[in-house]
């Protein structure tokens, strides 16, 4: 998995390439964390994600947490119907904000 950081002036944009998990996600939640630190909305591209376990749902969960407390937002772009479908089961679709 790879991840690009772009910022976007007034949020950060995590562009996600590859699978999202046990191995992976660690890095995730690490760049979303860091991206916390430089602003409080970001955006988390899925585009190029066809995989995402419950290590990546937890790295997930950690980053909402983290947008509430900093007052802002992080959204999902771009979800595949396969990811999809894993946060609605797992109900994180009712607690992440998509695109």
């Amino acid at each position: 998995m790879n991840v690009i950081v772009t910022d976007c002036g007034t949020y950060i944009r995590l562009i996600v390439d590859g699978k999202v998990d046990t191995n992976t996600s660690p890095g995730l939640l690490q760049e979303i964390l860091l991206a916390f630190q430089r602003k409080n909305k970001i955006v988390v591209d899925f585009l190029n994600v066809s995989y995402l376990s419950s290590a990546g749902l937890r790295a997930l969960l950690i980053g909402q947490k983290t947008a509430l407390s900093k007052k802002g937002s992080m959204r999902l772009a771009n979800v595949s119907q396969a990811v999809k479908n894993v946060l609605d089961l797992s109900g994180f679709s009712s607690i992440l904000e998509m695109e």
